[in-house]
């Protein structure tokens, strides 16, 4: 089973990124988890046709009884399994409290044991990697790290923490990063801006995600480009990903 992260500062794409990447995967004939670990609990809508799903901390908040599967996780695109974690009451709270608290009630839980993945997703926020929010780094959650950048400034800044967080840890035999996802805003001299950073890290771009409308279009249909049409280009950047990332599962 693979066990892969994809952390990125805020507003850089990773859910977008991500849930692509689960699309991909999907379509290939691989058994999928996605959970968002992000306060915005929205990783998982262009999977379930732009319908948001409750989050697990909200629905901790509003019942007494701790839930089943079946009233946190729902069954998207491909038969993708989706969670979102969700986040405390806006000024209350820790947000990646919510995440360890979530992973500790998946655990309770069964979910692995219940669904069988061949994949788990997870979606991080990464502009603070705080112990919560580092908890798949560090609690053998995830064994593989994927950071989402672009060139511009605060991208690159929030992917250096992330890989220095990561690095904080090499010794513990916790997860690693396999490399960069470039998700492109068009940002002057981006290519390599980027290089140079990956460079610097000892780290290798492993896909290349050009700006395009058409990830937009079809988002706003609450699909991703893999469901709206597979046969794109951009469809076909996300299946090498999901290829090269799972070439050494067997």
């Amino acid at each position: 089973m693979k066990k892969i992260a994809i952390y990125g500062k805020g507003g850089i794409g990773k859910s977008t990124m991500t849930s692509h990447l689960a699309a991909a995967l999907a379509s290939l004939g691989y058994k999928v988890i996605q959970i968002g670990c992000d306060p915005k609990a929205d990783s998982t809508i262009n999977l379930l046709g732009g319908h948001p799903l409750e989050p697990v901390m909200n629905y901790l908040r509003e019942h007494d009884e701790d839930p089943t599967l079946d009233e946190i996780m729902k069954v998207g695109f491909g038969g993708i399994h989706c969670i979102e974690t969700g986040g405390p009451t806006p000024g209350i709270g820790c947000a990646g409290r919510g995440i360890i608290a979530t992973f500790n009630l998946l655990e309770d839980l069964d979910l692995i044991e219940q669904v069988q993945p061949d994949v788990i997703l997870f979606d991080v926020l990464g502009d603070v990697v705080c112990g919560g929010f580092a908890a798949p780094i560090r609690e053998g959650y995830a064994d593989e790290i994927l950071i989402v950048t672009s060139g511009e400034k605060m991208a690159l800044y929030a992917a250096n923490n992330i890989n220095t967080a990561v690095n904080n840890f090499k010794d513990r035999s916790y997860a690693q990063v396999r490399g960069l996802i470039l998700n492109r805003r068009n940002v002057p001299s981006e290519e390599e801006k980027v290089k140079a950073f990956a460079n610097e890290n000892h780290l290798s771009i492993v896909c290349d995600v050009p700006r395009s409308d058409e990830i937009n279009e079809w988002e706003d249909q609450g699909k991703t480009v893999i469901e709206g049409n597979p046969n794109s280009p951009i469809s076909k950047i996300f299946f090498d990903l999901a290829k090269d990332l799972m070439e050494d599962a067997s």
